[in-house]
């Protein structure tokens, strides 16, 4: 579709054809990226790229625990998934769940010594695909521009007012 000069109340402001290039190529690029850090994580440790995250997530937090909360929070992901992917990782002996003294609904996700362990084995080559993937291929100009509009994006689709609608709120 093209834009509209200045389109009616009943009709939607479409993407410029600069706009839809971009957007196609942002789509394009980010699920050829998402497939590819898949793919090296599967075949490295078995595991999705999400599960990396969460096992990241982990061990970087004090004591390498969260609260399920914090951690859906920090992942972007809905309650829901999170608590399908522990169950995933704590069945690899890398994650277990502890009941949070304070409040008897809540629990914490814990890191095991077997999932830094995986971690530790694990990181390098990841590391590794990102920068081949994607860092390799930037000036340091691209790099810190990438960096300041994704940024923005984010901070954009991320609202802080009560009531937002946020995965990890679902």
């Amino acid at each position: 579709m093209k834009a509209s000069p200045s389109p009616t109340p009943d009709e939607p402001q479409w993407l410029s054809e600069e706009e839809q290039c971009v957007w196609r190529a942002y789509l394009h690029a980010s699920t050829l990226l998402d497939d590819y850090l898949d793919r090296q994580l599967q075949r490295d440790a078995g595991m999705p790229h999400m599960y990396y995250g969460l096992l990241v997530g982990l061990g970087e937090a004090p004591q390498h625990r969260l609260r399920m909360t914090q951690l859906a929070m920090k992942s972007k992901i809905t309650r829901s998934r999170l608590s399908h992917a522990i169950a995933r990782l704590e069945k690899n002996g890398w994650v277990r769940r502890e009941d949070c003294p304070s409040d008897k609904r809540g629990q914490f996700a814990v890191l095991t010594d077997a999932g830094l362990e995986v971690l530790r084995r694990v990181a390098p080559g990841h590391v590794e695909a990102v920068r081949a993937a994607l860092f390799q291929r930037l000036t340091p100009e691209q790099t810190k521009a990438l960096g300041e509009i994704l940024t923005i994006v984010a901070e954009g689709l991320q609202p802080n007012e009560a009531g937002a609608d946020l995965p990890w709120l679902r």
